[in-house]
C-alpha cells in the first residue's frame, strides 16, 4: 500500500486518550464520545481522531444478544461474576472490556467519498501491524470459529484470536474501533461469554444461531507472545507510529460544542442502554 493511498496517513492526527480514566468510566460514555466525534469529524470542524480507551470489568452485548431467550439468567450470571452489563448501539455480540484490554477506535471524515467498509478494516489492520512490528508477531485477519464476537477481520496468531474489529457510520463520520487483549486470559474471558450464552440459551432453539464458544481459541497478546505486555506498552508503540504517519499530532480536549452533544449522545445512548435491558 504506497504512503499516500493509507488513509492512516493523515497531515494531522488529534489523539484523545482515555486509557487510564479508571473503573468510574462508563463504557457508555465511550459509544457517546465516537458518536460525537464522528458527527464533529463529519462536519469539518475537528481534524481525524485516535482515540483510545479501556473500561474496567464491562461486558457489551449487542443487540442480537438481548433476544437471547432467556436474557435475565445470563445477565445475572455475568453480574455474579462481578461484570457490569452494557448494550452498544451498533452490530455485532456479546465482548469482554477489562483492565487487559485496550480500545482504539480510528474516526475519519466521509465528507467527500465514502469510505469503503474493507477499507476501514483495512486501515486499523495497517495500524496494528506497525504498532506490533517490535515484537515480531505475525497475525491474520480472518474469522475464528469458536471466539466471541466473530468477525472477517478477527485478528489472530496460529489460530488464537486476540483482537476484533468493528465499525460505525453516522453523520459523514466513520469510526473503526478495535479491542486488543493486551493481557490476561483470552481463554478465561472467552469462558465467561460461553457460561452466559449457556445461561441465556438454556437449550432452546433460536432463530438466530449464537457462537457456540471454544475459550482456547482465544488469548492476549502476552500469552501469544510470551512477553507480559501491558496497555501503556502498546500506547507507547501506537503513539510513536501516528507520529511517523503525520505532519502533526495534537492531544486535544472536547471542545465546547462536542462538550454539549457528548451530553445529549450519552443521554441518549444511556437510555437506549435502559429500554435493551428491559426484561
Amino acid at each position: 500500500m504506497s504512503m499516500n493511498a493509507s488513509l492512516l496517513f493523515q497531515p494531522k492526527w488529534r489523539i484523545i486518550d482515555q486509557s487510564s480514566l479508571g473503573p468510574s468510566f462508563d463504557a457508555l460514555q465511550s459509544f457517546a464520545m465516537d458518536d460525537t466525534l464522528c458527527t464533529s469529524i463529519g462536519a469539518g470542524e475537528s481534524s481525524p481522531t485516535v482515540r483510545t480507551w479501556v473500561h474496567h470489568d464491562t461486558i457489551v452485548l449487542g443487540i442480537q444478544d438481548t433476544r437471547l431467550p432467556h436474557l435475565n439468567e445470563g445477565i445475572q450470571y455475568l453480574k455474579s461474576r462481578g461484570y457490569r452489563v452494557i448494550v452498544r448501539n451498533s452490530g455485532g455480540l456479546a465482548v469482554v472490556l477489562d483492565e487487559g484490554v485496550l480500545n482504539i477506535s480510528i474516526i475519519l471524515p466521509e465528507k467527500d467519498s465514502s469510505i469503503e467498509i474493507n477499507k476501514g478494516y483495512d486501515t486499523m489492520v495497517e495500524l496494528i501491524q506497525k504498532m506490533l512490528s517490535p515484537y515480531g508477531i505475525a497475525f491474520e485477519a480472518r474469522e475464528i470459529i469458536g471466539s466471541y464476537c466473530p468477525g472477517s477481520y478477527d485478528l489472530s496468531v496460529d489460530g488464537k484470536k486476540f483482537a476484533g474489529i468493528s465499525q460505525r457510520r453516522i453523520r459523514n463520520g466513520a469510526a473503526v474501533q478495535i479491542y486488543l487483549c493486551v493481557n490476561g486470559s483470552g481463554s478465561g474471558r472467552a469462558e465467561a461469554i460461553r457460561e452466559f450464552y449457556r445461561h441465556g440459551l438454556q437449550g432452546e432453539p433460536t432463530k438466530f444461531s449464537y457462537p457456540e464458544i471454544r475459550p482456547e481459541v482465544m488469548a492476549s497478546l502476552s500469552e501469544l507472545t510470551g512477553t507480559e505486555l501491558s496497555v501503556s506498552d502498546l500506547m507507547t508503540r501506537l503513539l510513536f507510529v501516528l507520529k511517523e504517519e503525520s505532519s502533526h499530532l495534537v492531544s486535544s480536549p472536547l471542545s465546547v460544542s462536542e462538550i454539549q452533544l457528548h451530553d445529549y449522545n450519552y443521554q441518549r445512548v444511556w437510555e437506549r442502554n435502559e429500554k435493551a435491558l428491559e426484561i
